[in-house]
């Protein structure tokens, strides 16, 4: 008996989104920086492919985020959705590309229109809490960022953690009922104690994932590039490897290189032949030039 037809993937929808909260589905977030990742996210089934600005040091090389512009991430956000054409496409605003309202409804409306997302992540709460509301009442769907920042990492010190005291989480709680309010429908948390995440995550009414922020969030996101330990530089905390495609990548050059060394590679089965007629006349025509 054949196999029932697979039906075809259905786009996460916003409100399936926003419904997770309540109905208790998690979500899977996957941070995606160009075509092969988004193919590989969308056939494993990951909910909401996510064009990082984390791309900025993982595809680019540089040390933080903040290098990444909106020429970038719009580029890198249009080869996602391609490889991606039935995931939900989540865009994160680079870093300025939204300091005031007006430059932020251009770059959102930019990744919605050339980019192919299907909504944007700029960072911040209470104090960006204009900016959000002002991309939620032009019709942009928004979700936000928060605790560890990437955009403000100089304030922090570096990768810290946020939320170790009670009036450091309660600045957070604020944010996110800054979020929620500005009509978001999905917020993020970053290095922020597990307890933390989840009891202010139990005060809202929109869904919200983690990263190194516990299980108590609605869902979860991890850096493609971490995971599959394509990214090797360094680990954060956070990170579980899932696999180690760098080993597998480096010992697959390795045995490429021994064999060119060698001239194993290519033999026969990886050349092009050619029938020995034409061969022959093809000689004949080479002597013929040098004798003349």
């Amino acid at each position: 008996m054949d196999a029932p037809a697979q039906k075809p993937r259905q786009k996460r929808t916003i409100a399936e989104i926003r419904d997770s909260k309540t109905t208790g589905e998690k979500m899977v977030y996957m941070s995606v920086p160009d075509y092969t990742s988004a193919r590989w996210a969308e056939m494993a089934g990951v909910d909401v492919a996510v064009v990082g600005d984390s791309l900025a040091m993982i595809a680019h090389g540089h040390k933080n985020t903040i290098p990444a512009t909106m020429d970038m991430m719009v580029m890198h956000a249009e080869a996602v959705r391609r490889g991606a054409p039935e995931t939900f496409v989540l865009g994160c605003m680079p870093y300025q590309s939204y300091a005031t309202v007006d430059r932020a409804l251009t770059n959102a409306a930019r990744f919605m229109q050339t980019g192919g997302c299907d909504a944007v992540k700029p960072q911040g709460g209470k104090s960006q809490a204009h900016i959000l509301k002002a991309l939620v009442d032009a019709g942009i769907p928004t979700a936000s960022h928060i605790g560890l920042t990437p955009h403000t990492i100089a304030n922090f010190g570096g990768f810290k953690i946020q939320g170790k005291t009670a009036d450091a989480a309660f600045k957070i709680l604020e944010d996110a009922l800054a979020i929620e309010d500005a009509g978001c429908f999905m917020l993020e948390f970053e290095a922020v104690p597990a307890r933390i995440a989840k009891l202010i995550s139990e005060q809202l009414t929109i869904p919200t994932i983690g990263i190194g922020a516990g299980v108590g969030t609605d869902g979860q996101i991890l850096l493609c590039h971490d995971l599959l330990g394509v990214f090797t530089d360094f680990k954060p905390k956070f990170t579980k490897r899932y696999a180690k495609l760098t080993e597998v990548a480096v010992a697959g050059i390795e045995a490429y290189v021994r064999e060119v060394k060698t001239g194993a590679f290519p033999d026969d089965d990886h050349s092009y032949s050619v029938k020995d007629e034409e061969f022959e006349k093809f000689a004949t025509l080479v002597e013929k030039r040098k004798q003349v």
